[in-house]
Parts: structure tokens; C-alpha cells; sequence
């Protein structure tokens, strides 16, 4: 191929068309646990969190709460990824290769949002939330002026799992989406890089970030995932309650769990009956999700 602007955009073009095809093909395993904000600046405050919204009986006027302001920022990152391709092999018509290289791009690309979800939810025992306290932690405000955990314990280097509520407009992560990832390159013949060097540059970027929800979404345990623990974990959610002591209507809906505990996930979860042959009652309670972005 010889190198000029009308063959360069031509070549662009397929590589492009490559790049999408593999973003579209990424794993899309975050979804159900995140919901997805759009900035429009480099960070957005989320001082809400916390409100619960509730009613009561209209007796006289109307009684006005303030909204409690949490210090909460979600700051946007850069992301990119970025090769090149020699001159040389243009000339030579060798550019077929890259193509797979650039459908791996775009695969990535399409799994960073998932990537970034489930690496903060795995650190969410020691990154604060709105609150100020571990995602994770044992005394959380419980709105009664006592406090309220959704921690499960167990030793520290216990491979954590996690027990979700993703049935609510406001998921557990936040993915805050400032610039959609795209391809962008460099291969003009008068650019001092491909002048100097001969060399097409090809890469993507984007910028985003992630943050916690409503710590009362989630439960995050090291200790054994067994029957006996996810009992515990379900009750324990299901019994959050808000401001005056009025229940939140926590109802778990996703099990998260590393690929190593994928098989004590599914005894809990798929099993008809238990090891002692009792019936599973909480066979099929929640949706199973293993990432291996939580390995």
C-alpha cells in the first residue's frame, strides 16, 4: 500500500472498524451492580447520598428536612492505550495482523468500566464512602444514633465475597463517565514522530472514574461463604432501617464472588439440598456473578 492521506484514512478506518467490533464484544458483568453518571466537569460532589426519602401522615403543614451534605467527590481520570505500526509493514501490506491487535484494544476498552468496578468494590474494606467510613465497616450511622454494620469479618487475608442490592435506580458503584473511549491516532507523513521514526500511532483513551453508592446496598464478608454466613449477610441487609427507625426495604439481588469461590457460590445458591441433604432454602435467592477482576 502506498502511503498517502487517502489510503492512511482508509487503513484508520479498518483498524477502527476492528477497535469497535471488540469493544462490543467486552464482558459486561458490571452492569447489574453499577449505575452509570455522565460529567460534565472533572469531578462531581454526590452530597445526597444518605437521603432516604420517606412519607408520612399529613398532619397540619408540611414538615421540611434539610438534605445533610456529605464531603463526597467522584474525580475524573485519563485512561489511553496507545501502539504503533511500522511504515514498512503498511508498504508491505503486512497491516492485516494489527487488526486483531486492535479488536483486543477494544475489548479492553469495553471491559475497563468493569474492570474498575469490581477492583473498588475488592477495596471497599478500606476506601471511604459518603459517610466517611469503609464501604465495608461495622458502625455505620444506623439513622437511631447507634450504629449498623455490613461487614461479615473473618481473617484479613480471607477471600472476600459480597452480597448486593442492584434493584434500585442507585446501584452500590457509581461509574461516572466524563469522555466516552475512542480511537485516536497520529499518522500523518509530516508528523516528526513517523517522520523520524516511520512509525503510524494508534491509540485510546477516555476518562471516567468510579465511587461508591449507599453502603447499605452492600455486605462484604471474608469469612467462609457457606450457608450458614449468607444467611447472615441477607438478614443483616434486609434489616437496615433509616431515618426513625423505618426499614429500607433491602432486598439482595446479586452474589459476587472471585472465580475461587465460584463453586462454594454455586452450593449455596443452585444445590437443591444442603450436605446435611436438607432442602436449600435459599436455593436461586440472588443472582450469581463471578468476576475475575476480583481475583
Amino acid at each position: 500500500m502506498i502511503i498517502n492521506t487517502g489510503n492512511l484514512r482508509t487503513l484508520y478506518r479498518a483498524f477502527n472498524t476492528a477497535f469497535l467490533d471488540g469493544f462490543g464484544q467486552a464482558p459486561a458483568d458490571h452492569e447489574p451492580i453499577v449505575v452509570e453518571v455522565s460529567s460534565m466537569t472533572s469531578e462531581e460532589e454526590y452530597g445526597w447520598l444518605g437521603q432516604w426519602p420517606s412519607l408520612r401522615k399529613w398532619v397540619g403543614e408540611r414538615v421540611l428536612r434539610g438534605i445533610e451534605q456529605h464531603d463526597y467527590t467522584i474525580k475524573n481520570e485519563k485512561y489511553e492505550s496507545t501502539i504503533y505500526v511500522k511504515g514498512d509493514h503498511v508498504r508491505d501490506d503486512k497491516y492485516g495482523v494489527y487488526s486483531m491487535m486492535f479488536n483486543e484494544m477494544g475489548r479492553a476498552a469495553g471491559a475497563h468500566p468493569c474492570e474498575l468496578a469490581f477492583a473498588l468494590l475488592k477495596m471497599g474494606f478500606s476506601e471511604l464512602c459518603y459517610d466517611g467510613q469503609y464501604f465495608f465497616d461495622t458502625d455505620h450511622d444506623d439513622g437511631k444514633g447507634g450504629s449498623a454494620s455490613n461487614s461479615g469479618g473473618g481473617p484479613a487475608n480471607g477471600t472476600p465475597w459480597f452480597l448486593l442490592d442492584c434493584s434500585r435506580m442507585l446501584k452500590p458503584i457509581i461509574f461516572q463517565k466524563r469522555k466516552d473511549y475512542e480511537m485516536v491516532y497520529m499518522d500523518d507523513p509530516n508528523d516528526e514522530r513517523v517522520f523520524m521514526a516511520d512509525e503510524l500511532r494508534y491509540g485510546i483513551d477516555g476518562r471516567c472514574n468510579v465511587g461508591f453508592g449507599l453502603w447499605q446496598l452492600g455486605y462484604g464478608s471474608r469469612a467462609a461463604l457457606n450457608k450458614d454466613n449468607y444467611k447472615t449477610a441477607r438478614e443483616t441487609m434486609m434489616a437496615f432501617t433509616g431515618d426513625e427507625g423505618r426499614p429500607l426495604g433491602i432486598k439482595p439481588t446479586h452474589l459476587v464472588v472471585p472465580p475461587a469461590l465460584e463453586g462454594e457460590a454455586l452450593e449455596v445458591l443452585k444445590a437443591e439440598r444442603d450436605a446435611a441433604g436438607a432442602t436449600n432454602v435459599y436455593a436461586n435467592t440472588a443472582t450469581l456473578i463471578t468476576s475475575p477482576w476480583l481475583a
